[in-house]
Formats: C-alpha cells, structure tokens, sequence
C-alpha cells in the first residue's frame, strides 16, 4: 500500500468550550486516506517527518496553541504514537471503541507517566472502566444518548473524584444549562452554532450594518468607500471612532474633519483592526467570538471551493452564505427570519435553509467537512465534482485568512 500524500490527510475542528462559552480547546476530527481516525499505513513504519508535517504543523495551526484533543485508536496507543507529539499541547481522547485490554491500560499509564494528559470519549459508566478512569484527565458525555439521571449521577461522581467532565453532543440551551448545573466543566456541540432561542424578536437595523461591515472587511479587495458609507448609517460607530482617535492609545494632534478624513488618518490595516473589533462586540460580545470565526472560515471555505471547481460568478454568493450560515445563533433568532431582513438572491436563501439550489452541493461540503462526517464528505465531494484530496488544503486557507483578520499581531490580511 503506498504512503498517502499530502492531500490525503484531513483535519476538522469542533470547538470545546467553558461555561461562559470561552475556547478551552478543540478535538481534532483527523482521516488519513479512507480511514476516519489517524492510522499509519499497514506494515510500514511510521516516519517522523510526516507526522510533524500532519500533526505539529496543521493541528498547532488549527488550535491557536490550544489543547487538541486528538482520537486514538487501540493501534495508536499501544504503538505510542502520542509520545510523537508536545505533550503540553495534547489531550489523547481514548475512543469508545478501545477495549480496557491490560495492553492498553499499560500503554495509557506509560503516556501519564511521561506527562500526557487522557480523556475518555463517549464515556459510559461501568466496572471494567476503572482502571481507565483512573488514568483519566476529561471523561466526555454523550448528552444524546445518556438519560437525564444518568448524566446528573455522572456529574456527582466525578465532580467528587475532581474529573473534569466534558458534555458531548449539546444541542439545546437547556441542555448546556443543565450541563452547568450538574457541574460540567466543558462543552461541545452543534448548540453552539444554532439559535439560543430566548425570544422572538426582530433584528435591529444597526446589527445589519455590522454584518455588512464584517463582510467588508473580510474581502480581499479593500474598499474604503463602502466601509465610510456603512458608518455614515451607523452614528455610534462615528462616535466611537472619533472618541478613538482621540485617546490616549492614538495622540492624534490633527484636528478631524470627516469620517473619510478619519479613516484616512488610521490607515486600511488598523481600521480593519478597529472595526472587527467593534463589529464583534456590537454582535453579542465575548461569547460570540468562536460563532464569528466559524462563519467566516465557512465563508472563505465555500469561495475557496467555488474557484477550484470554476463557479467564479458564484464564489461572492458562495461567500454570503458561509458568512450568513451562523447568524441564527448569533442573533438568537429563526433563520429565516434572518434572512427575512436580508435582500438576498433566491440561491442563497435557499442553500442557507437546507432547499435545492445550485450553491447548496458547495455548502453541503463545507459542512460535511467541517463536522467529520467523512462519508458523506464524500458523497458531497461527487456531487459538486471536487477532488476530495483537495478539500483539506482549502480548509487550512480558510483557517490561516480567518487567523490573519483577527490576530493584532498581523499587519495585512492574506488572500
């Protein structure tokens, strides 16, 4: 069997996260080749340099450096192929598949013992998993499929042994507020890319100009016209960026004339800065900042995607809708009711809420990926006629484009 490529090998994120919705890490969805879980080739050994190339590279990338909870199989621990990586910067998430066999029980102690911190996924209560409890640093419950008192009885037991719980597969705010209730410490789940529906209201007309301005400022080709027109709309931001100027953090000595004279002065880099930050707080502060980046990779992901199989007239429509698919859960409200508010081309409404389009077999893949879902990747792949190899390329463009508009240390935002 040949040693797959470069572009054979796959990485996905899904984002763990505190109570008070702040990024504790992410768990790294990772296929090489056909196989949905990292597995070097069979009867070949494992080469270092590729797995710095696949694991120190892009998964440190996709993290921002923080924990990468990464799955092992049983042939993944007991070839202690975890010891290939930092140890400060991995969490080895031992698969619900995996036997607690003596053999395994030994390999996990030997990462423990060298510093590597375990988790136990898809966790389910018994006397056999003791000795793997034991070794653990996460045990992560399946919301869907643990019954209500199971998950309280869970929570007591383990908050008394200091074992951080984890909930999977949280999917409502009454399931995350329950979740916090029974003393789970971490979070993970479609829930926080869908509304928190805690009432039905409108969207306010100044939420709109800071969605367009976000699109703005994500787009390559910079335009300053749009963006003065935008805060022409929209008297806070005006006020806030004359207030800035005139702070301490700027000493500005030349008197204002203008909203363009004022832009000029702070200059096309440090006005993105400025205003992405503003744009983040104005659209639900802190805990929205993971919702905001999801959108725009989705966003860049889908034009990316768009270009390499030649939708060019479509790359811009293909972009609104990755930028648009979370604004439910932004805003807190159905998603055509979003879209009600939005002129937008019939495609596009229809690709955002699941209805035949030409734009949805793109989106489709960007969602198929996005989760892990590698079969229907697949499927998807087929129907747009994507080369599946080059999807996980894509994907990390997205994430380094998302990284630069965001990171203060960057000065300029790559294409």
């Amino acid at each position: 069997m040949p040693t797959p490529n470069t572009m054979d090998r796959f990485l996905a994120r899904q984002p763990i996260l505190t109570p008070e919705k702040h990024i504790f890490g992410y768990e790294i969805l990772t296929r090489l080749g056909p196989e949905n879980y990292f597995r070097p080739p069979e009867g070949e050994a494992l080469h270092v340099n590729a797995m710095d190339e696949f694991f120190l590279m892009g998964l440190k990338h996709m993290t921002n450096g923080l924990p990468a909870f990464v799955n092992c199989s049983r042939e993944f621990l007991l070839r202690d192929y975890l010891e290939l990586l930092p140890r400060e910067f991995v969490v080895g998430e031992i698969l619900e598949t995996v036997k607690p066999a003596e053999d395994i029980v030994a390999a996990c102690r030997r990462m423990k013992d060298k510093g590597y911190r375990m988790a136990l996924d898809d966790y389910q209560d018994s006397p056999e998993m003791e000795c793997l409890v034991d070794l653990a640093d996460f045990i992560k419950i399946d919301f869907l499929a643990t019954s209500l008192g199971e998950q309280a009885r869970l929570g007591d037991k383990f908050q008394r042994l200091k074992i951080p719980l984890v909930a999977e597969k949280v999917e409502t705010l009454e399931q995350f507020q329950r979740g916090i209730q029974m003393g789970y410490e971490l979070f993970q789940g479609y829930f926080f890319c869908r509304p928190q529906m805690v009432e039905r209201r409108g969207m306010a007309a100044n939420k709109l100009i800071y969605l367009r301005l976000i699109e703005t400022l994500a787009r390559p080709n910079f335009d300053m016209r749009t963006v003065i027109g935008m805060l022409k709309q929209e008297m806070s931001l005006s006020y806030r960026l004359m207030r800035y100027l005139n702070s301490p953090a700027f000493s500005m000595c030349v008197e204002v004339h203008s909203i363009p004279h004022a832009l000029s002065l702070l200059g096309e880099n440090a006005t993105r800065k400025w205003l992405s930050l503003v744009c983040l707080s104005a659209l639900g502060g802190d805990e929205s900042f993971e919702t905001i980046k999801i959108a725009l990779i989705r966003a860049r992901f889908c034009e990316l995607l768009a270009e390499k199989v030649g939708m060019h007239t479509d790359s811009e429509d293909l972009f609104l809708v990755g930028l648009l698919s979370v604004m439910d859960a932004l805003l807190g409200m159905p998603m055509k009711e979003v879209l009600a508010n939005l002129p937008l081309a019939k495609d596009v409404t229809s690709a955002l809420i699941g209805r035949p389009s030409r734009l949805r077999p793109i989106f489709d893949v960007v969602l198929d990926y996005e989760s892990g879902t590698w079969e229907q990747l697949i499927e998807s792949a087929k129907a747009t006629r994507i080369d599946e190899n080059s999807v996980p390329e894509l994907y990390l463009r997205a994430v380094t484009w998302v990284d630069h508009i965001f990171d203060p240390l960057q000065g300029t935002l790559s294409a």
